[in-house]
Order: C-alpha cells, then structure tokens, then sequence
C-alpha cells in the first residue's frame, strides 16, 4: 500500500472518530418533530439563575446541578438558588440585566416543575435554542449536552420524572470558540441564555417521531416524503388524511418504523399572493398528530429561479433576530409578526434569515403570510476550515436546520455559509455540506453568499469557483460603502461564468437616523448618502439580466460591540433601513420604490 494511500485511510479513520466523538458528547437526538403539535407543558416564564464567570459550578467540590441543600450543623455549599436572581426564558440575559449586557460566560438556570408521569408514556424535554454550549439536568442526573446557538435540541426524560415536584438545571455557556460556528469574531450581538421556548413533551410509547411531506421537485401534482415511527419493532400502518382535499392515503413502515410516501393529489398552489396552508393528519394506532403544511415547487431554469413553474424575482432583505427597540433577541410570535410585517411593508415577498436560523415562530409566520426564506447555518467569516471538527458540527447544524423547517413552504433556499475565504479545506468542506444538505432534502435549492469577485473597469465578474456546487449564487457587494464605485452605476457590467441565478444578497451603508449631510461623501454618515447610494445600486441593477433577487443589508439598525466610531454608531451597525428605534430613513424609500416597480413587473 503506498504512503498516499496509508494517509487518505488515516484522515478518514480520524473524521469517523470526530464524528462519533461529536455525536456522542454533544449531539441531543431529534426524536420529536412539530412540537407545537403534540401534548405540552410549557416551561417558559421565570427561572432562578447563578452567574458564574469562572464557570467553576461543574467542580467535584461544588456541583451547582445537584442543587443540593447545607441540611446538617456540618453541611456547608457555596452556591444557592434559593436567593438567586430571576430571568425570564425565552429571552437573552444581556438584554435583562445591565450587569450582564457584555457577559460571556456560563449562567446557570433552575426551573421547578409539577408533572405528574402515566402509564404507556413518553417524555421529552424540547429546547427551541441556546447559546451557545448547554448541558441539561433533571431531577439530579444529566440527560444531555449541545452546542449551537440557533438550533434545537431534545432529550427524552422518561425515567429521569416522577409525580409531583421536579426540577430541570440548565447551564448555558455563551463564549466564542476558535472552533465554534460562529467562530471568534463576528458582526452581531454574542446573546447569552436560553433564547427559545422550551417544552415537556408527551407522547405515546409507540409515537409519529418524524415525518417529510411535500410536492416533488419539478411535479405540482405529485407528493412525496416519508414517516418515521418510534418505538415499533415491526411493520406498521399509519393515515395521512387532507381533509379539504378530501384525501386519504395509507401506508405501512418497516420493521424500524419508517414508510415512504407517494402519491397523487391536486392542491391549491402556496406563493407569496396566496399562501394556501393544508390541515395535514397522521394516524397510527396509538398516535394522531396534524400539520398546516403548503404545496408549492420550486427550481432552476438556466439563470431563472421558477416557483411553480413560473419565474420569479425575490424581493428581500436581511433580517437579524433582534427587536432593536428593546436591544434584544426576538423570540416570540408577536416579535415575529412585527419583523416579516416591517418587510411587507418595504414590498418584499422574500426574506434572508441572516445569519442563523431563526426562532420557529419566524420561519411559521413567513408560512402563514406568504414569505419566502432564505435559511443559513451560522459559518460566517472566520471558520477554522482546517480544523476536521468543523465539516461534523457544520452537518450537524444543517441536520437541525433541516430537520425542523422541513415541512415549511415558505424556505426555499438552504444556505451554507456567508463571506467565507477561499481555501482547499473551506472548498471541500462546502462541496461536503452541499451534498448533505441535497440528500437530506431534495426538493429545494442550495445556496451560499460569497464576496469574492474581480473588479476590472467597469466590470465585476463573480470568481468564487463554489458557485459551481450550488443551484443559486449570493453575492455581498458594498460598492458605495467598503468599495468606491469602479464607474457610474449605469454603466456597470456583471459577469456571471457560473450561468445561474444571482441574488445579490447584500448590498448597503452606513446612516445614522436623523443625521443629513452630503449625498457625496461616505464618510458623512448621513441618510442623503445612504439614499444616495441605494439609487446607484438599483441603477446597476437594471443592467444585470441574470438577476434574480435582492436583499438589502439591513432591516434595522442591530447592535454589534466591533462597530466602534464612537459619534455614529455607537456598538451599533447602522446599516438599516430602519433605525434602532424602528422609524424609516430615506433609503428605506428608494427600496419601496423599486420593490413596487419589480411587482408591478412580475
């Protein structure tokens, strides 16, 4: 065997024992799909919590989650919960507490509950997020850990509850990692806590754990997926019921509980003008459980992104999870609505969920008022590419993502990555990510915004040789902002070699709300500039025929502790349409404006 040989079977001997490692120490299975659905009991509300900054609370000497109590004249523990400060879940501490505003540490979390266990039941402890490293314990034992800040995560509690009182610790650790994603360094608030709902669920022994169904690629008419059970040993009938279609279609799984669906049914279209949701049921002999899940295809034709069947241009923007009057993470479906309801104002039927998943609530809103989604894992900037561990946790991510936002018609897009640098270990993992995110799911388009490309004159050419591995280019340009204009915006000339669609998915500057100066000088920070500047971008816009969508940078003013010119900013990106405080600034206009022109188009 030669030596080139001999080292190709150690690195991937050694990427299997990083992937056993990694699922085994952090990976919380997926064993309960649409929680929303199911039984629960909701675990929001008020917490007690410990701040420990030398994260010491997990020593031999002092383990805070044994939560054990000084009984004895001899007892003696340095740590309480019982005079403990208070946060509310789901919400960040940095937000709640003027003394934690910049903490990046380990707090730890304490919740009592009464629960009272049946016969012939399952119990499931379900986290919407957390950031960023979290370990879970109930009633003195630990059931789990995660790493991640932007997806779910669940443990089953079965054996671990009992009737009448118990009690859940959870300690949550917010520091960046070299080898985390995000990674070091990265232009958004670093949000500490437990930033999600979390659920008890219950469910029979024998429980619908999982399920995909949607419209075939390219086929209107023609839904595929598959169901998977839990806790059987042997083949299995299950339903799938559409009432207003009046439909029923039954199937039967393997000896590990899984069936494959097919068949043929006519449903009403979803699109951003009508966003029809189905009643869906699933029906075992144990276990029903029922879906609003919307039919619509979407692909690739040459530079055309088409949604049944029919051309379509996205009319975005970029949205962080953050509610800027309060200078916090958003969470709630009431935050959610306030979001997608700022972007329909602007005139958009398209949103990039930048640069994260998003809380649950967002991506249902987006299903129920007819947005369409661009979806991303957090590998922005930064990422240790060489570091084998990162292609695991980034799978990983891509699983979580994937598997809760399956059944929602409203994404269209999965999204690797954001302004990575070109590499040989970035290349090949990306390629690794496209792959699995098509075999995990099929029916969408797999993109990736990149902000590499060649300036020569007046023309810019798009150069990331990713573009080649993905149904749809982004592209982040700041020409006006980090990037003087080459020659008039009109005259600009986009090349494309890749022959697919473009979204430019970022594009914008700086204004501070209320401050007027030059429309000419970008360092005037003034919204006569940023108007300024976003008439030029739509003036090169209409010269690129390969165009597909846009998502201005950004909706609203986000606050971000790089962001350090101390007379404008302020620890703030002021790169929004909208200020901090949600009024609108000129360049919010010349956006509607276009955005009306684009629909009126279509």
């Amino acid at each position: 065997m030669s030596l080139k040989n001999i080292k190709v079977i150690i690195k991937i001997a050694s990427l299997l024992v990083i992937n056993i490692l990694i699922t085994h120490s952090t990976h919380a299975q997926w064993l309960v799909a649409n929680v929303a659905g199911r039984h629960v009991q909701s675990l929001n509300g008020s917490w007690a919590v410990i701040v420990d900054p030398f994260d010491v609370g997990e020593s031999n000497w002092k383990p805070i989650w044994k939560n054990q109590h000084a009984t004895g004249a001899h007892d003696f523990y340095e740590y309480a919960f019982d005079d403990a400060i208070n946060l509310q879940v789901p919400g960040d501490w940095n937000s709640q507490r003027n003394d934690l505003v910049y903490y990046e540490g380990t707090v730890w979390y304490k919740k009592d509950f009464n629960y009272e266990p049946k016969a012939g039941q399952r119990s499931f402890l379900c986290f919407g997020g957390a950031n960023y490293i979290t370990d879970v314990f109930c009633n003195g034992e630990k059931v789990g850990s995660h790493e991640g800040g932007f997806t779910p995560f669940q443990f089953e509690v079965t054996n671990k509850l009992h009737t009448g009182k118990n009690e859940v610790i959870v300690r949550v650790n917010n520091q960046r990692r070299v080898d985390g994603i995000p990674a070091l360094n990265y232009d958004w608030w670093n949000y500490g806590g437990i930033t999600r709902d979390v659920d008890l669920v219950s469910t029979p022994t024998q429980y619908i754990q999982d399920y995909f169904i949607q419209l075939k690629r390219n086929d209107t008419s023609h839904i595929t997926g598959w169901v998977k059970l839990a806790g059987v040993s042997h083949p299995t009938q299950l339903t799938i019921h559409i009432p207003e279609l009046n439909f029923k279609y039954t199937a039967q799984t393997n000896d590990s509980g899984k069936a494959n669906i097919s068949f043929t049914a006519h449903p009403k279209l979803w699109s951003p003008t009508n966003p029809k949701l189905y009643k869906v049921q699933i029906t075992t002999d144990t276990d029903t459980i029922s879906e609003l899940i919307g039919f619509r295809t979407v692909s690739v034709k040459g530079t055309n992104i088409l949604l049944n069947g029919k051309p379509i241009f996205l009319r975005g923007i970029n949205i962080h999870e953050q509610i800027p009057q309060r200078a916090g993470r958003a969470y709630s479906e009431t935050d959610a609505n306030m979001l997608l309801t700022w972007a329909q104002q602007l005139g958009c039927n398209f949103v990039r969920l930048t640069h994260y998943p998003h809380n649950e609530h967002m991506v249902r809103m987006a299903d129920k008022m007819g947005i369409l989604l661009w979806e991303e894992i957090p590998l922005w900037q930064g990422i240790q590419f060489s570091n084998p561990v990162i292609l695991a946790k980034a799978n990983r991510l891509l699983d979580e993502m994937i598997e809760r936002d399956k059944n929602r018609s409203a994404i269209i897009l999965w999204s690797l990555s954001n302004e990575t640098t070109p590499s040989e270990s970035r290349d090949t993992t990306l390629r690794d990510m496209a792959a699995h995110a098509r075999l995990m799911d099929p029916t969408r388009l797999i993109t990736s915004a990149f902000n590499h490309v060649a300036y020569k004159g007046n023309t810019v050419t798009i150069d990331d040789s990713l573009s080649k591995v993905l149904d749809v280019v982004g592209v982040n340009e700041y020409i006006g902002w980090y990037t003087p204009w080459p020659a008039e915006p009109q005259n600009m000339v986009w090349k494309n070699p890749f022959n697919k669609p473009l979204i430019m998915s970022e594009f914008g500057g700086e204004a501070l709300y209320g401050h007027h100066g030059s429309k000419d000088t970008v360092s005037s920070w003034s919204e006569e500039y940023q108007e300024q500047l976003y008439k030029n971008q739509v003036a090169m816009f209409q010269n690129i025929p390969f165009l597909v969508g846009t998502t201005p940078w950004v909706l609203a003013d986000f606050r971000s502790p790089g962001r350090l010119q101390p007379v404008y900013q302020q620890g703030w990106n002021r790169k929004g349409l909208l200020s901090d405080k949600g009024y609108r600034k000129k360049a919010w206009y010349i956006m509607q404006q276009y955005y009306k022109q684009k629909e009126n188009n279509q």
